[in-house]
């Protein structure tokens, strides 16, 4: 553990506590989370989670914008579900999407544990682009890459994101009961 994964995980507790309460302030603190979170992955070899954190900054600007959007019209963060043909395309787009970003990582870098990190890094996608489309599904995704995440950190010796991913499954399960009551 070092101090910036010190300044990661209290960044990462605020942030996801602002999103289960469906709070437009957890994006500020998205950004920054994601932003320490990619110096921490590069220094461990994490490529494809390291990479992912530039995904997350642009789709929490997106996010913040599409949520003040939405709590101005209707007073409030909305949640919506998705139809079955929309989840089933999303599995299979985070299926092809790991396999290929697996691949490539494999391929043409030193990265370490490229399909596991490929995996979570594809789930944590869409996870997240669900998330800022208001979607209740995107909390049944988080759970899982949560419960890949602890395991892959523990591996990595990366200690204190493998309790924060501890954290984010107590929370994503909060998440997912408060948002499908309010869908």
């Amino acid at each position: 553990m070092n101090d910036l994964e010190a300044v990661a995980f209290v960044l990462g507790v605020i942030n996801v506590t602002l999103v289960v309460r469906r709070s437009i302030w957890n994006y500020p603190f998205g950004i920054a989370t994601v932003a320490v979170y990619a110096v921490v992955f590069a220094e461990a070899r994490l490529y494809s989670d390291t990479l992912l954190q530039g995904f997350f900054i642009v789709v929490n600007g997106y996010g913040w914008v599409a949520w003040t959007r939405n709590r101005a019209v209707a007073g409030q963060v909305m949640v919506e579900a998705m139809t079955w043909p929309a989840r089933i395309g999303w599995l299979t787009g985070i299926a092809l999407a790991a396999a290929i970003w697996g691949t490539g990582m494999h391929r043409f870098t030193d990265a370490s544990m490229p399909w596991w990190d490929a995996a979570l890094a594809a789930a944590s996608i869409a996870a997240q682009w669900l998330m800022a489309k208001r979607k209740w599904e995107n909390w049944v995704l988080w759970i899982a890459v949560d419960i890949g995440s602890i395991g892959l950190y523990v591996i990595k010796g990366l200690w204190l994101t493998a309790v924060l991913y501890a954290v984010f499954l107590i929370l994503a399960t909060w998440g997912l009961i408060d948002w499908r009551r309010r869908a």
